[in-house]
């Protein structure tokens, strides 16, 4: 299946324009569009423009909530809680990380916990936030929807989503080192993703309904109402270990959902819930001697022999910003379930954004 390619600033405009139409007040559709055309320029279809049928979906079973404000549940010293109130994810994650930035910039550290948000898309750009304010950042997240996406190590069926793993460290006059990937063996999105281009997978990243390894994303999809198959872990037993740490720290702990069948009621949804540990550095007082060991240390490895190429954490997502600055590459897939997105909000009250797929 062939690619479009299309302007960023016409589908930053277009994306605005949806959310705008389907009700959100103007600051919540520009963070929208915000993340979701960010998660494209850094490389990660899989958590950009793409989501949004789901998101429309779930506002239309009245699931998600627009223009929610985030909810202080619990305040002890560098110690938060907020819930998110099922809101859209790109609005209260922000909300949330704008509190732990400025506590952690107060108190030299905060410890946030926000659960019950609607789905918060790329953990990376959480981080970014904070290296931006020149802190560090260590999320654990977990996330709920319908369907256990994500087999444990030895099972043959799901369990759990892809419950991402990030960190986000901040380097003088350097771009910051950003560590963030999912424990499963491929994203969920980067699965429906190739399943609209109609492409396959490594067979090593599936298993189908059988428990079997798969190359083909349809296992994961179809029959509709199952049975499905699941994704597997990344580097096995210890990618799984690594998904019990963040659906217990990320989400139990801190008083959210994890997934299970109790909590699996929702027909379209996504909620995330995460801890994150944000910390000014500067407060450690070892600020010199860390960009002076960091930069030796970074300089060793890149003086490895290669078999390819070198790169630091984070290098990926700034190359694919500089390669799609103009022109984001879409599915015919895709586009074809953003303009029923686009139809769907206009049921809600009558405002149409208009066809992502007229887009130049």
């Amino acid at each position: 299946m062939t690619d479009r390619e299309i302007s960023t600033a016409a589908l930053r405009n277009w994306t605005v324009a949806l959310w705008r139409a389907a009700g959100s007040n103007e600051r919540e559709a520009a963070l929208a569009a915000e993340h979701l055309i960010g998660a494209n320029l850094a490389g990660h279809d899989s958590h950009g423009i793409g989501m949004v049928p789901r998101y429309i979906k779930s506002l239309l079973a009245n699931e998600l909530q627009l223009n929610q404000t985030v909810q202080v549940v619990t305040e002890s010293g560098s110690l938060l809680v907020v819930d998110g109130q099922r809101g859209l994810g790109q609005s209260v994650a922000h909300q949330a990380m704008a509190l732990a930035i400025e506590r952690a910039r107060r108190d030299g550290v905060c410890i946030l916990g926000l659960r019950n948000a609607h789905h918060i898309g790329r953990i990376g750009h959480w981080a970014e936030q904070a290296a931006a304010a020149g802190l560090v950042s260590i999320h654990f997240t977990n996330a709920v929807a319908a369907q256990a996406m994500v087999a444990p190590h030895g099972g043959a069926e799901g369990r759990f989503l892809t419950n991402p793993f990030t960190v986000a460290i901040p380097r003088a006059g350097e771009q910051p080192v950003l560590l963030d990937f999912a424990t499963s063996a491929i994203a969920q999105g980067k699965v429906r993703v190739a399943y609209n281009r109609k492409e396959k997978l490594p067979a090593d990243f599936l298993i189908d309904a059988q428990g079997k390894p798969s190359n083909d994303p349809a296992v994961m999809f179809e029959p509709e109402g199952g049975p499905h198959g699941a994704l597997v872990t990344s580097a096995g037993h210890k990618g799984y270990a690594l998904a019990m740490v963040c659906e217990l720290l990320g989400a139990a702990l801190i008083g959210g959902e994890t997934t299970r069948p109790a909590h699996q009621v929702l027909k379209h949804a996504i909620w995330n819930n995460m801890l994150a540990i944000v910390f000014d550095p500067a407060r450690l007082g070892t600020s010199q001697a860390f960009e002076s060991e960091a930069r030796a240390f970074i300089e060793w490895v890149k003086s490895a022999r290669t078999t390819s190429e070198i790169l630091m954490p984070g290098d990926p997502e700034r190359r694919m910003r500089k390669a799609r600055a103009a022109k984001v590459p879409i599915d015919d897939g895709t586009l074809r379930q953003l303009d029923e997105a686009a139809r769907d909000v206009q049921k809600i009250n009558g405002q149409f954004p208009g066809l992502c797929s007229v887009l130049q």
